[in-house]
This record gives structure tokens, C-alpha cells and sequence, in this order.
């Protein structure tokens, strides 16, 4: 007879099992593939989460958070770590690929995620302001969604002119990609790109109208 802590152990390993299956494969990959990766049978899956649906709303829960304790360490550590580790790590390129294929899913799911996402950026991006990281910003839930969006859009199309040779090679997969957008980005953020303040100054004196909400128009995602 199986012990709650059996039951909960052989839970998360379907679960990160999933997780893994979903990023290389996409959100089509079959339970019967997903229980192989773990290494049980594809009756302990309905047993322990009923529904693929559900596995997928608690593979979506458990990336986000790992998400948000990957940000959130990342702002505890000095930035030389921070680059040492991420391109080697492999549980960033298991994290980058759901987050890409979340995002090319579109649709309800897609959203929900998308929007969750933001959430946790404009939480961590707070943090960032109040600990002196980062500057602050007119409005913070709209630069927190450009973050993202921006960032989704770029993974979505790099993904999908160069795919990789192996999805399920996640340390090269997230070691590849960061090579190819680290300096970019990071000059960007931290030097800026126009030369002078021409454009915003011309923007911001067209009147606050013209500043956008925390939300685009249109239909909105639960959350």
C-alpha cells in the first residue's frame, strides 16, 4: 500500500516528467508518452491528476513559480553568477521551451499563461526597482507586459526560423540561444540605444493620453 509520501513523490515525477515531455514535444505530446518518461504506467497519471487538463494547469503552476524563483535569485546574486550559470543550466532550457510553446500555443491557455507571466515580471521588475537594480518606470504594468511580450516574440520566431536540432537537449538549447541574444540585450538595458531623450520628450509632452494602460483593449484572461 502506497504512503501519502509515495503518492506525492510519484506526483511530482509525473509532473516534472510532463513538464519536460510538453517543452521538447509540445502540448499535444500523448499521457502514454508522458508516463514512459517517468517510467510508470499510464494509469497512474489519471490516478494522480484525473485529467490532462489538470496535469497541464499544474505543469503551468510549477513553471511559473520555478520561474519566479530563478528571477528572484538571480536579484540576490551578483551578476557574474548569474551569467556562469544560465548557460549551462538545464532546467533554464526546460523552462525557455514551455514558455516558448506556451506562447506559440496562443488561444485561451497560451493567454492565461502569457498573462500570468506578466504578473510575476511586474512582481519581480518591483523588486528590482526597490532594491536599485533597475530604474523605475512612468508606468511599471506596462513596461512589465512589453518585457514580456517582447521577449515572447523573439523566442517565438528564433525558435521557429531555427529550431533546434534536439529539443530534448535543454542545456544546449538555452546555452545556444542566450549566445545569440546576451550582448544585445544587456547593452540595450543597460545602455540604452537612442542618444538623446528627442523621442520620449516629444512623446511625453503629446499629453498622458497617449501613455499605455497596464492592459490592451479587447477580451481579458481570468486570473
Amino acid at each position: 500500500m502506497s504512503t501519502a509520501q509515495d503518492d506525492l513523490t510519484g506526483r511530482a515525477r509525473l509532473r516534472d516528467a510532463a513538464i519536460e515531455a510538453f517543452a521538447a514535444q509540445g502540448f499535444d505530446e500523448s499521457l502514454r508518452a508522458i508516463a514512459a518518461r517517468a517510467q510508470v504506467t499510464a494509469g497512474l497519471v489519471r490516478h494522480h491528476f484525473g485529467s490532462k487538463q489538470a496535469l497541464r494547469a499544474e505543469c503551468d503552476a510549477t513553471v511559473l513559480e520555478r520561474y519566479r524563483r530563478l528571477k528572484e535569485e538571480s536579484l540576490r546574486v551578483n551578476p557574474g553568477q548569474v551569467l556562469n550559470h544560465l548557460p549551462t543550466s538545464r532546467e533554464s532550457g526546460v523552462l525557455l521551451l514551455y514558455i516558448l510553446r506556451s506562447a506559440r500555443e496562443g488561444a485561451q491557455a497560451g493567454r492565461q499563461f502569457t498573462e500570468q507571466l506578466i504578473n510575476e515580471a511586474l512582481a519581480l521588475l518591483d523588486q528590482a526597482v526597490s532594491s536599485g537594480l533597475i530604474v523605475p518606470s512612468r508606468n511599471e504594468p506596462a513596461r512589465a507586459r512589453y518585457l514580456i511580450l517582447q521577449s515572447l516574440g523573439a523566442l517565438v520566431l528564433y525558435f521557429a526560423l531555427y529550431p533546434p536540432k534536439d529539443p530534448e537537449d535543454f542545456s544546449t538549447v538555452v546555452k545556444d540561444y542566450y549566445g545569440q541574444i546576451a550582448l544585445p540585450t544587456l547593452e540595450l538595458y543597460t545602455e540604452g540605444l537612442f542618444a538623446d531623450p528627442g523621442y520620449l520628450n516629444e512623446y511625453l509632452a503629446s499629453g498622458t493620453a497617449h501613455i499605455p494602460p497596464a492592459e490592451p483593449a479587447g477580451d481579458t484572461v481570468p486570473r
